[in-house]
């Protein structure tokens, strides 16, 4: 085993924590071949593995993030015109480890601060879709070449979705209150290296506690999906014999809420059980980004046209980044 089949499988995989689990579970009498000790094993290995792995980047990340707190951020992004903005808006929000009504705050306050539309809309789609925790566990289930690709083609889909609003100046379509509110500069104090670790602690507690409901039922759903679904089920609905996988994967996930920790759990079992690559990723990103609890808090900032417009590039972006892993699924898995 190379260097890095041992960081993928053993550091970020945690099949170490997988066997000590099971067999844990095999000296109290449980068959974890079994439905039920399958499902008990696929639950705690789950839960703890993405809880600890959650904790140490969201620490990491905070920690990053404190040195670009909202109005520093704002400061920067003003520097950057056309389409290098869109692409710095939408890295800054791939450093954000927010769910998709989580970026709704700061997207209004980006745009209130009197930033570029389509600059905000970039960091709107790429806060939630695709972000370092994300990159990391991805890996850890799908290899290190699907996890890069999924980041760079959802940067993609936040650059192109952002220019592309700004094109169309789109600016009449965001409600008045936004448009109209006064920007306040404050200066933000430097922070000491203790006070940013503190920060980050904070950080880790506050996320953990908004985020673990999800993974509890994420991974509840990926254990029932990993040993209770028949794969002939899954195959003939998400498999590659139905062309429309990646449509219904994407209608599918709209209606739902979550973030992406709480989905990869139900992306590895539905991988396990014969669902196409393109198909569990459209479904993802259509989770994460096109939740319907987020959309409704956007319409509260955006008017029906744009909030129209956002959804439409978000899916298309979505369902052609779900068809172009469907083709490469063979060089990638």
């Amino acid at each position: 085993m190379d260097i890095w089949q041992w960081i993928q499988e053993q550091a970020l995989g945690m099949k170490w924590l997988n066997e000590l689990i099971g067999g844990g579970l095999s000296m109290l009498g449980l068959d974890v071949e079994g439905r039920m000790g399958g499902s008990i094993q696929f639950f705690l290995y789950d839960v703890l593995k993405i809880t600890v792995l959650l904790c140490f980047l969201i620490f990491v990340i905070s920690y990053i993030q404190s040195y670009f707190p909202p109005e520093r951020s704002r400061r920067i992004l003003g520097r950057f015109h056309g389409v290098g903005a869109n692409i710095i808006s939408a890295l800054l929000g791939a450093v954000t480890p927010f769910c998709s009504c989580s970026s709704i705050p700061l997207f209004i306050g980006f745009t209130s601060a009197g930033l570029p539309l389509g600059v905000t809309f970039s960091f709107l789609i790429s806060s939630p879709m695709v972000d370092l925790g994300s990159l990391i566990l991805l890996m850890s289930i799908f290899g290190a070449k699907v996890a890069v690709i999924y980041v760079v083609t959802g940067l993609a889909i936040a650059v192109t979705g952002g220019a592309l609003i700004e094109k169309l100046h789109m600016e009449p379509y965001v409600e008045e209150f936004i448009r109209g509110a006064g920007r306040v500069d404050i200066e933000t104090p430097a922070l000491t290296v203790r006070e940013r670790i503190q920060f980050a602690k904070e950080q880790v507690a506050s996320t953990l506690k908004k985020v673990f409901p999800y993974i509890l039922i994420g991974v509840g759903i990926g254990a029932c999906i990993h040993n209770w679904i028949p794969k002939s089920w899954i195959e003939t609905v998400l498999g590659g014999s139905n062309p429309f996988g990646v449509v219904l994967a994407t209608l599918v996930g709209v209606p739902m809420y979550a973030d992406i920790f709480g989905t990869i759990p139900v992306a590895e079992a539905l991988l396990s059980k014969g669902a196409q690559l393109g198909t569990i990723l459209a479904f993802m990103m259509a989770v994460t980004t096109l939740s319907l609890p987020s959309l409704i808090m956007l319409r509260k900032a955006v008017k029906p046209k744009l909030l129209a417009l956002f959804t439409g590039i978000c899916a298309i972006g979505i369902l052609l980044v779900g068809y172009l892993f469907h083709m490469l699924q063979f060089l990638l898995l």
